[in-house]
């Protein structure tokens, strides 16, 4: 099978689409499923040929973005899954947020019928995946992970094999736990900040320069200076997220207070009607416990 065979997206989310574009305009064929009708437009305005399940699932590699356990089951297994639909020999990339349990149950499936199958989630938000530069962690087998290698080229930075089974799986909950945890620091800083008298603006620049001004911050800063919480990951997707860390952590014995902190501070949110906004909706949660209002902001030139 060559790098220019026809590869198959299977979902075309906030991330799923412009991964899928991305390898579309690096001259790639690219068929393209959605069940959203709609997100089947945008890709076809941006080169990806629109296909349905079975046509996807026929292609060389097959790569799928996926919401949860429950959408990645559905898909991918069964009489009428994509796995059934493939080709002995081809290649499954599953880039989704999963638990290793659901993920494994894939492994089996995919073993059972010769198809490799390669764990990549990836890292990132819909801005580095536009650009290009999203990170990968990968597992499965070696040899299928080193023939996409020239393919994840096109929409990510860096990649990482970690192993043969589920390791991608526990590193990308890893990840995202930092992230949420990040996010509930940032938050509680700010809070802090403005209680002891600094300006909401000036607090946020302290952060952005300090010594723990990490790329999330610096990604987080802009939009909280506007008050802008409009969703690039929203509540509900990190408290489900939160669910697998710690799923996965109980399951291996890791204690992790911190990661259920996180997820009550989530539900929270969720309950406060929040669920749809951006995760970094904890420095409005933040702000309401400690009984500040809604920061004055500078106005605009001319105003």
């Amino acid at each position: 099978m060559s790098a220019h065979s026809e590869i198959g997206w299977i979902g075309l989310g906030k991330l799923g689409l412009p991964m899928a574009a991305r390898l579309a305009t690096a001259g790639h064929q690219v068929r393209g499923f959605d069940r959203d009708a709609g997100r089947l437009a945008l890709a076809a305005a941006r080169g990806i040929a629109a296909a349905d399940l079975v046509q996807a699932a026929q292609c060389g590699v097959v790569f799928t973005s996926l919401p949860d356990d429950g959408v990645l089951r559905a898909v991918l297994l069964g009489d009428g899954g994509v796995l059934a639909r493939m080709a002995k020999g081809t290649i499954l990339a599953e880039t989704s947020t999963v638990s290793a349990a659901a993920s494994a149950d894939v492994a089996q499936a995919a073993d059972a019928r010769g198809i490799a199958y390669v764990r990549l989630p990836v890292s990132g938000n819909p801005v580095l995946a536009e650009a290009g530069t999203l990170t990968c962690f990968a597992s499965g087998p070696l040899q299928a992970f080193e023939h996409l290698r020239p393919l994840l080229a096109a929409f990510t930075r860096a990649q990482t094999w970690l192993g043969i089974d589920e390791q991608a799986r526990y590193a990308k909950l890893a990840v995202n736990l930092m992230i949420a945890v990040s996010a509930g620091m940032m938050a509680e800083a700010l809070a802090l900040g403005r209680k002891g008298g600094i300006a909401y603006g000036d607090m946020l620049s302290v952060l952005e320069q300090s010594a723990i001004a990490s790329p999330m911050v610096k990604y987080k800063v802009p939009p909280l200076a506007a008050r802008d919480f409009s969703s690039t990951f929203s509540c509900r997707q990190m408290a489900k997220d939160l669910d697998l860390i710690l799923g996965a952590a109980h399951g291996t014995n890791v204690s992790a207070p911190l990661a259920a902190q996180m997820r009550e501070t989530y539900s929270a949110l969720i309950a406060q009607g929040e669920g749809d906004t951006d995760f970094i909706a904890t420095v409005m949660h933040a702000e309401r416990l400690a009984g500040l209002q809604e920061p004055d902001l500078p106005l605009e030139d001319g105003q």
